[in-house]
């Protein structure tokens, strides 16, 4: 196996598990260097991640991003984009208060369970994945629930629950974006 299949193996491991950008850059760049050292040495990369580079990357993946973490920084990101999309539809209707059908319920949480099964399973979505999903996947279930128990809100939720739901969220998605950039440059 090639230094580059080992760092190509390695980042769609990382990136399967869930860590973020400026991590998984960090953490091939370390690679890439321990592996350049191991051949200057007349060492193979096998010699520096051993005989299985899954194991090796999954180690190290939980080493630096454990569970809890990854788990916490999904259910901030998540808030984040609730707070997005609650402050958008109370903008776009010039309304301080938005109401919550079953049709937006079954909409959301079918869109974000898919998001996060594909994410899971093939790695990064993209936002045009995203979109995909949710026209061929979430439009039919909303319209579905919106058929079967009608258009009478659920419940209303506040401008002010907006800003509740961004701000868990905020410092990662100022972290995200940070990092692409300097990963751009």
């Amino acid at each position: 196996m090639t230094n580059a299949q080992i760092l190509a193996a390695c980042r769609s491991n990382w990136e399967y598990r869930g860590i973020d950008d400026a991590s998984v850059r960090e953490m091939l760049d370390e690679l890439s260097a321990h592996l350049e050292d191991a051949e200057a040495a007349g060492r193979t990369g096998q010699d520096v991640v051993g005989p299985d580079v899954r194991t090796f990357a999954a180690a190290w993946a939980r080493a630096r991003a454990p569970l809890p973490r990854r788990v916490l920084r999904m259910l901030c990101l998540g808030a984040f984009v609730l707070g997005c999309l609650l402050l958008l539809t109370c903008l776009t209707r010039w309304t301080t208060e938005s109401a919550v059908t079953p049709g937006n319920i079954a909409f959301w949480s079918v869109l974000g369970a898919a998001t996060v099964v594909w994410e899971l399973r093939r790695g990064s979505l993209g936002m045009l994945g995203s979109w995909g999903i949710g026209l061929c996947v979430a439009l039919p279930a909303a319209i579905l629930t919106h058929r079967l128990a009608g258009d009478t809100p659920v419940f209303s939720v506040p401008l002010w629950a907006a800003a509740l739901l961004l701000l868990p969220g905020l410092p990662y998605a100022v972290a995200d974006v940070r990092a692409r950039r300097n990963g751009a440059a």
